[in-house]
């Protein structure tokens, strides 16, 4: 069944390069005519193609010509003419597709192509990077070609101030990270006056780079965080009991989801620690939620792989770039448990009142599109979760990469001892290598080694995207050997130095596969661009990590099998099938990770969604008032299910309490003692109507007085009520994803569960919140109603 939906996508791909060639063969058409206008006459066409869209004409109907301009533009402004290739990419872009190119077919100047289209609609364009340097960089250099053109072209980085933001998100197209842009989302939804937006809606994106951004960065949502006082104490004290745990003896840790579950012998140790009865209960929430942190930085979280500690402080690596994250700290309490760890001093725990998933993000764009040189082992999920199509593009020039097959040893040592041999084998014909780490410590180790052969190296390490940039430029000069994660420079060309294609061109050595075949081929493609000669090979032992997030007993019984020959390289049964099943392995546990994660949030996005709605409503509706009615009528509907219920006779229904409550919301009418005494619920209800229909009618009077300091304030205060409810209620859910492995336990579906859970709680809020303004507000209603009634 694979294998035919493997030949249908692959058929697909074929096909619409098929399709898009006779239109790349239409644009070729058109450049002798193009190149002969004059600059002035070039940039006369932006103007022109608006016009033609004012006047009903499509995208589709200036998409070739467009494509033309922007070419000819790139050759006079750049002195760089767009390949068949990249107008092919280009026309997949514009479609909504991924466009997969292999490194070095010059994608940064593919985007120029549907940028310059589309941001003819006047709706702006998003072109996003993996980090700011690259965003400046295109900024820089591809916004040229449409500055030439008269388009606005905007930065938008974390530095810059919110005016300067507003006006980088008005501009035509739009650089900037993909962590950038959805902070700025998270963030407008947090502001109490919609001037202080930046953000227009989310038209079209193109996204550089896509797999590292919608698929390895979607891991973690995005969070805005604030300041918390957590105990401090408290960490210290779960942290002290859960350093003597032992893995299945106290605690079960899944290795290849990192999922960890206390056993009973766990649980009790906790209880018997704080003399509780049953950590499960829900007063003990947040206790079970420091223990479960305490735990994860102790069985989890590895220190120089993770995190590294610099000046007393806990710093995140990007498990992707070996790149210390400044800035970037853990959430929900694992950077504190991490001190506690290592022994620092604990800082305030960052406390969530914003969050997005990645996927949830990019979702809201109206159109979606990408590039990368390695889409093809992830077109499923692409499809399933952000519905966009891989489209194979063929290379500029033949490819001449040599890919040589891996070779696994037993230990880590031999496997060392091999890559140290190959390396001064490489380095005596000044051929230069590239070595690709998976972490920090890998790359530490394995400079340890060339030392004492007192071997040359370079070690990627920068603390800088540009610095990193310019180092990884570096390693195709001869006789260079650099070290460096895997994911280092990314979106960087490595240009061969002078002699060296004849020598063979750059070499590439993996000392680790990674958890994707997808890191490992961007990792294999900084060799060969262009058609530069060039080769790769892996280098692997059996000691791993990769290994490690197997199965224990799987591993252990091919170990028992595998055959070595002198020299410690595995023979038999074949490594290589076995490394390639480990692998896929790993990338469906990954899979069924992010998917796992994309579900719970797909419940927390439509939550977020209302309550972004209703916070849009309040910025932008000119009376507050009709929201208040609103409120106050559900509220008081509430109140009055809430003591006539209809399943119990009358004498038990608490007309006192409903009295009370009612009172409290109109405070204007007299409720006597006997209130509602001997009536049927329908005609409680009606008198509440009555109530409410006097209430809309009078602060219809309010709204007419056009009080609009007045207006602000309580804007002010629905805006800061509706928000703290919603960061306790992000907190509250938080609790109940932590809660979700308990319901497996129940024989009940947890995602059922957590829906179930969640939807409540929402209820819970979104009722405190109508509560909260029609309380609150009714004592204004009335000193009102004495104001316009001239006390009477």
């Amino acid at each position: 069944m694979l294998g035919i939906v493997k030949k249908v996508m692959e058929g697909y791909s074929s096909t619409d390069v098929k399709r898009l060639n006779k239109q790349v063969q239409q644009i070729n058409e058109l450049e002798a005519q193009i190149s002969l206008l004059s600059d002035e006459e070039l940039q006369q066409k932006t103007p022109y193609f608006k016009e033609l869209l004012n006047s009903g004409k499509t995208l589709e109907d200036i998409k070739l010509e467009a494509f033309a301009v922007v070419r000819e533009a790139g050759k006079r402004i750049l002195g760089q003419r767009h390949y068949d290739v990249q107008l092919l990419g280009g026309l997949v872009l514009h479609e909504g597709s991924i466009a997969e190119m292999q490194t070095g077919e010059g994608k940064t100047l593919v985007a120029s192509l549907p940028s310059y289209l589309n941001a003819l609609e006047g709706k702006g364009v998003h072109v996003i990077t993996v980090n700011e340097y690259l965003a400046s960089r295109d900024f820089e250099t591809i916004g040229k070609i449409h500055r030439f053109l008269g388009l606005e072209v905007g930065l938008n980085t974390s530095q810059i101030s919110k005016e300067e933001k507003q006006r980088a998100y008005a501009a035509d197209i739009t650089y900037g990270t993909g962590n950038e842009f959805g902070f700025d989302y998270l963030r407008d939804h947090m502001v109490l006056h919609s001037s202080e937006k930046v953000q227009r809606p989310l038209q079209y994106a193109i996204v550089d780079e896509i797999d590292s951004i919608l698929i390895d960065e979607a891991r973690t949502p995005l969070i805005i965080a604030n300041k918390s006082q957590l105990s401090a104490d408290l960490f210290y004290i779960t942290n002290q009991i859960v350093s003597m745990f032992k893995r299945d003896d106290h605690y079960e840790l899944v290795a290849d989801t990192k999922q960890l579950f206390l056993t009973e012998k766990g649980v009790q140790t906790i209880e018997r620690s704080f003399g509780i009865s049953n950590l499960f209960d829900e007063e003990h929430q947040l206790l079970f939620h420091f223990v479960l942190q305490s735990l994860r930085a102790h069985a989890v979280m590895k220190r120089d792989v993770d995190y590294i500690v610099r000046d007393g402080e806990v710093m995140l690596v990007d498990s992707f770039t070996g790149r210390v994250m400044e800035g970037r700290s853990y959430s929900d309490g694992l950077q504190q448990a991490i001190e506690a760890k290592e022994g620092l001093e604990i800082k305030d725990e960052n406390e969530t009142q914003a969050t997005i998933t990645i996927q949830n993000y990019f979702r809201i764009y109206s159109k979606l599109s990408g590039m990368t040189g390695t889409a093809s082992t992830e077109k499923q999920e692409f499809y399933n979760t952000y519905h966009l199509n891989v489209v194979e593009i063929p290379t500029n020039r033949p490819r001449q990469r040599v890919d040589l097959p891996d070779v696994v040893y037993r230990t880590l040592a031999d496997k060392f001892k091999r890559i140290v041999t190959d390396i001064k084998s490489f380095h005596a014909t000044e051929r230069p290598i590239l070595v690709g780490t998976t972490s920090i410590e890998q790359s530490e180790h394995l400079a340890s080694l060339l030392d004492k052969e007192s071997l040359p190296y370079l070690i990627l390490n920068a603390k800088s995207e540009e610095q990193e940039a310019r180092i990884i430029s570096m390693a195709g000069q001869k006789g260079t050997i650099m070290i460096a994660t895997n994911m280092a420079g990314r979106g960087t060309d490595i240009l061969l130095g002078e002699d060296v294609s004849d020598l063979g061109g750059l070499h590439i050595i993996g000392t680790e596969r990674h958890e994707s075949r997808r890191i490992d081929n961007q990792l294999r493609g900084r060799a060969g661009r262009q058609g530069d000669p060039g080769s790769s090979q892996f280098i692997l032992s059996l000691e791993d990590e990769l290994f490690s997030k197997m199965d224990k007993e799987e591993i252990e019984k091919w170990i028992k099998k595998a055959e070595t020959n002198s020299t410690g390289e595995v023979i038999k049964p074949d490594p290589l099938k076995f490394v390639n099943k480990v692998q896929l392995s790993i990338e469906g546990i990954f899979y069924s990770a992010r998917e796992h994660l994309l579900k719970v949030d797909n419940v927390s996005d439509q939550q977020r969604k209302v309550v972004y709605a209703l916070r849009n409503r309040i910025l932008d509706e000119p009376s507050v008032y009709p929201l208040i009615q609103d409120s106050t009528r559900e509220y008081a509907t509430h109140v009055v299910d809430t003591y006539c219920v209809e399943e119990l006779p009358f004498e038990d229904w608490d007309l006192n309490g409903l009295r009370a409550d009612l009172q409290k919301i109109f405070p204007e009418q007299t409720l006597t003692d006997s209130a509602f005494n001997d009536m049927e619920k329908d005609e409680i209800q009606e008198v509440v109507d009555g109530f409410l229909a006097e209430r809309n009618s009078l602060m219809e009077r309010l709204a007419a007085e056009e009080n609009m300091e007045r207006d602000h304030e309580v804007k002010g205060f629905i805006l800061r009520s509706l928000d703290t409810l919603w960061l306790r209620h992000l907190e509250t859910m938080n609790f109940i994803k932590e809660g979700m492995h308990l319901k497996s336990y129940s024989q009940e579906d947890p995602y059922r569960m957590f829906e179930k859970d969640a939807y409540e709680a929402f209820l819970d809020m979104h009722r405190e919140w109508n509560q909260e303004i029609t309380i609150q507000f009714a004592p204004v209603v009335q000193y009102s109603q004495t104001e316009l009634t001239g006390g009477q």
